[in-house]
This record gives C-alpha cells, structure tokens and sequence, in this order.
C-alpha cells in the first residue's frame, strides 16, 4: 500500500501541472477539517468521556459488588453445608444409640421372656410331677383295695366259710403297709 501511494505521488509529480492536489485536499478544507476534528474531539473528551469513565467505574464497582457478594454467598454455602454435615453426623449418631438402645432393650425382653418361660415350664413340671405322684397314690391305693378284696374273696374260698370281711381287710393292709416299709 505505501508502494502504491508513492507511485502515486511520483506521478503527480512528474505530470508537471501539480497533480498532488488530487491526492490532498484543499488547505482551506484540510484546515476546517482539522478544527472540526478538534471540535469533535473537544466535546466528546469534555462530556462524553466522563460519562464513558463513570459508567466504566459504575461498572467495575457494580462487578466488584457482586463478586462481594458471590464469596459471602460461597462462604455461607459452605458454613451450611458444614453444619448441614454436623447435623448429619449427629443423626447418625444419634440413629446408631437408638438401635444400640433398642438391642439392649430387646435382649433385656428376650432374656426376661426366656426367663418367664422357664419358671412356667418348672411349674407346669412340678405340677405334671405332683399330678403324676398323686395319681400314682390313687391308683397304689386303688391296687391295695383291689389287692385286698381279691385277698378277702380268696381267702374265703379257699377256707370255704365266710369270714369277717373288716378284719380280714385290716390284715391285708396292716400288710401290704409292712410290705411299703
């Protein structure tokens, strides 16, 4: 590009009738130009460019806030998640002294149960034994009666007369008494 500006230039120059005025433009116009340019350039720093620099300012405090605001936000995450955390921790530990509760409390029952079972099962035994025992005295009883009559009916049939039956039954059991001795 600078090659081809000055090809220009040297061939306005060797036309001879002045050809660089094609190439700049009038001095009265390069002079409103440049003043207008000042102009232009004078009023945009003295109103605009405050403007410009306040709202970059605004701007960067606005950002600086919000960045405030966005570490106050993740340091109150995080405190939250902290006691979030504690407070789970604290249920869990909470939840395993139930349950430790509740197993002790369970094999307190299980035992007391056990317990109570076995008493029952002792009595029901003690009380099939004492059963057993007065049923083995009733039937013994029985048998000696029995034993006795059949004594007496003997007896009489082998004396062949009747014999006194009180007596006679007296002796059998005054015998079969000697005999549990």
């Amino acid at each position: 590009m600078i090659d081809l500006a000055q090809t220009t230039i040297l061939a306005a120059e060797e036309s001879g009738d002045g050809g660089l005025e094609l190439l700049l433009p009038a001095t009265p116009e390069l002079i409103a130009g440049i003043i207008a340019f000042a102009l232009v350039f004078f009023f945009i720093r003295l109103w605009a460019m405050p403007a410009i620099n306040e709202s970059l300012e605004n701007r960067q405090k606005a950002i600086g806030g919000q960045m405030e605001e966005a570490e106050k936000a993740k340091a109150e995450a995080e405190r939250l998640r902290a006691e979030y955390e504690a407070q789970l921790a604290e249920a869990q530990a909470e939840k395993n002294r139930i349950i430790e509760a509740a197993r002790a409390e369970a094999d307190t029952v299980k035992a007391d149960v056990i317990a109570k079972a076995e008493a029952q099962a002792a009595e029901i035994l003690d009380k099939a034994r004492a059963d057993a025992a007065a049923e083995k005295a009733r039937v013994m009883a029985d048998a000696q009666r029995e034993v006795a009559n059949l004594t007496v009916d003997l007896a009489e049939k082998v004396v062949g007369s009747n014999l006194d039956r009180q007596t006679q039954l007296g002796l059998v059991e005054r015998y079969i008494a000697e005999l549990e001795r």
